[in-house]
């Protein structure tokens, strides 16, 4: 299975994989601690108006 299938902690039991799991895990945790806040809030009420607009088309 190519490396991008694959969570961090499957692409940590190959070897020759560490340097990119160690990468995948480094930048797993970037992308969290920099959108984590952003992700958890509520979607704005005028884009989930257009989504269902849109459903309804």
């Amino acid at each position: 299975m190519p490396l991008a299938g694959r969570g961090p902690e499957e692409a940590g039991r190959h070897s020759e994989n560490a340097p990119d799991a160690a990468f995948n895990k480094w930048l797993q945790m970037g992308l969290h601690t920099m959108f984590d806040d952003v992700a958890s809030e509520p979607i704005p009420e005028d884009l989930l108006k257009l989504i269902e607009r849109d459903r309804e088309k």
